[in-house]
C-alpha cells in the first residue's frame, strides 16, 4: 500500500531573485520603514499586522522580556563567550537554554493556567471562586504557581503595575488581568506570605488579552531575551567580568580543599 504524500506548505515566506515576501507583503516596500520589531514579531506569530493598541501592548510585553540584569542566562552566555569568543551564536544560544519554568519561561506556564481557567476572553465564570480553585488546587499537590511571588521584588514587582496601566489605556485590562491577580490574592491569604503578580505572570495575562498562545508567549520570551544577552555579550567583550567570576567561583568553591598557603 502506497502511503499519501502530505502537502508541503509555508505561508510564512518566500523569495526569488528579485522579490522578497514575508507573510504576503513585501518586504522592502510594505514592512521596511513601516513596520518596528515588535509588529514584524506579531506579524510572524500570527499572520496579520497588530492594531495600534495591540502594538503599544505587545511591544511592552517584548521589550520587558529583553533583560533583568546578571541572570543565569546572562551569565551563561557571557561564560561561553569566554571559552568560545568567536561563537556568539553559541554563547547566545547557551543563555537561552536556561529560559525554563523558573526564569522567563513562567510566563508559558502561567498563560496554560489562564486559559485552562478561561478559554476565551468573554468565557463565563466567576473569577474569584476559579482563582480560589487554582490555588487550592496547586497546594494540595505541592506545585508552585507561575507567574506569582518574585526573590527579589517584595512587595510589588515593579514592572507589573505599569504593564496593567498599559493594557488599561488601551482596551486590554480584562478578565485574564484579573484572574492573574485574584490568583496572587487568594495564594498569599493560603500561604501568608507576600505573591505579588511577577513580570511573568502579567506578561501571561497581557498575552492571553491579546490571543496568543502559551507557546507563542515562550517563543516571545525567547526572541526578547536573545536581544538583552546579545547586549551581555558586547558589554562582556568591552568591559569582562566572566574571567574574574569563574576564578572567584572557583576559589570559593575549592577553599575547604586547598592547602594553606
Amino acid at each position: 500500500m502506497s502511503q499519501q504524500k502530505t502537502d508541503i506548505r509555508s505561508d510564512m515566506a518566500w523569495s526569488t531573485a528579485d522579490r522578497i515576501t514575508v507573510r504576503g507583503r513585501d518586504l522592502p516596500s510594505q514592512i521596511l520603514g513601516k513596520l518596528n520589531l515588535g509588529d514584524v514579531a506579531f506579524l510572524e506569530l500570527t499572520g496579520r499586522l497588530p492594531s495600534a493598541a495591540e502594538s503599544a501592548v505587545f511591544n511592552a510585553i517584548a521589550v520587558t522580556l529583553v533583560e533583568h540584569g546578571i541572570t543565569p542566562s546572562a551569565l551563561a552566555t557571557r561564560m561561553t563567550i569566554l571559552g568560545a569568543p568567536e561563537a556568539m551564536q553559541a554563547a547566545v544560544a547557551a543563555g537561552l537554554c536556561g529560559l525554563g519554568s523558573v526564569f522567563v519561561g513562567s510566563t508559558q506556564g502561567a498563560a496554560k493556567i489562564l486559559l485552562a481557567a478561561l478559554p476565551t476572553r468573554d468565557a463565563p465564570g466567576d473569577l474569584d471562586r476559579i482563582a480560589g480553585e487554582i490555588v487550592a488546587d496547586h497546594r494540595a499537590r505541592k506545585i508552585t504557581i507561575p507567574g506569582i511571588g518574585h526573590p527579589i521584588h517584595k512587595p510589588i514587582d515593579p514592572r507589573t503595575p505599569r504593564l496593567f496601566e498599559i493594557a488599561e489605556e488601551h482596551g486590554f485590562k480584562g478578565r485574564y488581568v484579573e484572574l492573574m491577580t485574584l490568583i496572587a490574592t487568594h495564594a498569599e491569604k493560603a500561604s501568608g506570605k507576600s505573591l505579588p503578580v511577577n513580570a511573568t505572570g502579567a506578561l501571561a495575562a497581557l498575552c492571553c488579552e491579546l490571543g496568543l498562545t502559551p507557546q507563542m508567549c515562550q517563543g516571545i520570551a525567547v526572541f526578547a531575551r536573545a536581544i538583552g544577552l546579545v547586549g551581555h555579550i558586547v558589554e562582556e567583550t568591552s568591559r569582562p567580568i566572566a574571567a574574574e567570576v569563574w576564578h572567584r567561583i572557583d576559589a570559593e568553591a575549592t577553599r575547604h580543599v586547598r592547602p594553606e598557603t
